[in-house]
């Protein structure tokens, strides 16, 4: 099967404001293949896929909790849906960038109205394991330059359609 007649995997990502006005990010730390970790670009915000029949708005809740703890955000607008590819990858066939060419985006930004200390990417949730060990706020319009480069466009479009809610 070749990348173009892959399906992309359905997938919710989070900008989450502090009452500052910037977002919340994590440093991955797992090597989980090519789409990952390269050195100098581990930063990300948070995102996850959507169970099969799941509502994006109740899976971005889910993610949200799973990736941060964190579980008071209030709503503040969505995304159309964009998309990115996966880069090449020759690893185990059950792995996500096997199956997938790439990922089906629709982003959310929330403003978070709890305290930081509630805020711990270092737990277990739902029998998934932490993504990120560590996490820092960060002006928007800086973290596609955190990011890896398959993603650099997305985050680009994300905080020119999210700048409003700085």
């Amino acid at each position: 099967m070749t990348p173009s007649d892959k399906p992309y995997r359905p997938n919710v990502g989070i900008a989450l404001f502090n009452a500052a006005g910037q977002v919340l990010i994590g440093r991955r730390y797992r090597d989980d293949g090519p789409e990952i970790v390269l050195p100098g670009l581990e930063w990300q915000m948070p995102q996850g896929g959507i169970d099969a029949d799941e509502n994006p708005r109740d899976a971005v809740m889910r993610e949200l909790w799973e990736e941060t703890g964190v579980t008071r955000a209030d709503y503040l607008g969505e995304t159309d849906w964009m998309t990115y590819e996966f880069p090449p990858y020759d690893g185990p066939p059950t792995h996500r960038l096997a199956k997938f060419r790439g990922q089906r985006q629709k982003w959310f930004a929330l403003r978070f109205v709890g305290d930081d200390s509630e805020i711990d990417p270092l737990a277990t949730r739902n029998g998934q394991p932490p993504e990120f060990d560590r996490w820092r706020w960060e002006q928007l319009d800086r973290v596609a330059a955190l990011v890896v480069p398959f993603r650099q466009q997305v985050y680009t479009a994300v905080a020119a359609a999210f700048a409003r809610f700085i």
